[in-house]
């Protein structure tokens, strides 16, 4: 690995373009642990939302969080929470795959 990926990869702040590949991956990584089945759009914005949750929650347990692995690793917890939440307040059921 050269210093540019390294520098990329371990930087404190992720860009856009790297954030909505944040958001798809932990949205789609939420959706096969939690077993729902939506699409792509749908995973970017649960990611997203997942980032902020799980942010917050590393916060709250004292963890740094920066660069593109902790970040998607956050997110997807985040994510992982808010399909489990809605699940529960909706009453939505597992998809069968």
């Amino acid at each position: 690995m050269d210093a540019t990926q390294y520098a990329f990869l371990a930087t404190p702040s992720v860009g856009f373009f790297s954030m909505l590949l944040i958001g798809v991956l932990a949205g789609w990584f939420a959706e096969r642990l939690t077993g729902s089945d939506h699409g792509l759009l749908t995973n970017l914005f649960v990611g997203i939302a997942g980032a902020f949750v799980g942010g917050k929650l590393a916060e709250l347990v004292d963890i740094e969080v920066f660069g593109f692995f902790r970040t998607l690793i956050w997110s997807a917890i985040g994510a992982v929470i808010i399909l489990t939440v809605w699940r529960q307040l909706t009453g939505a059921k597992r998809a069968d795959r």
